[in-house]
């Protein structure tokens, strides 16, 4: 099994920025596609950004690109998650999840980290 903990989230003012980590554990992080996600009570969990297991391909939700940026260093067995001009409607709970390359879903999940903007 894959544990993933996520950090770096926080309250920040509108235009600010933060910057995610999400640390795993448990099995060769290399192996994994890596994603970002986020949900707000009430709505469903949205894709951010996901990084293929190199590094090499990135892609991004249309309301954050240009914004986010996602990266990783496997030497570390962490994901980042860089944020830049954040809007309060980026205000959720962010997860980081795993991918095995060989399946569609995500099947290891972090326990989320609140990021919260003001306005």
């Amino acid at each position: 099994q894959v544990q993933l903990v996520e950090s770096g989230g926080g309250l920040v003012q509108a235009g600010g920025s933060l910057r995610l980590s999400c640390a795993a554990s448990g099995r060769t992080f290399s192996s994994y596609h890596m994603g970002w996600f986020r949900q707000v009570p009430g709505k469903e969990r949205e894709f951010v950004a996901r990084i293929l297991r190199t590094g090499g391909n990135t892609y991004y939700a249309d309301s954050v690109k240009g914004r986010f940026t996602i990266s990783r260093d496997n030497a570390k067995n962490t994901v980042y998650l860089q944020m830049n001009s954040l809007k309060p409607e980026d205000t959720a709970i962010y997860y980081c999840a795993a991918q095995a390359v060989l399946r569609r879903e995500y099947d290891y999940w972090g326990q989320g980290t609140q990021v919260t903007v003001s306005s």
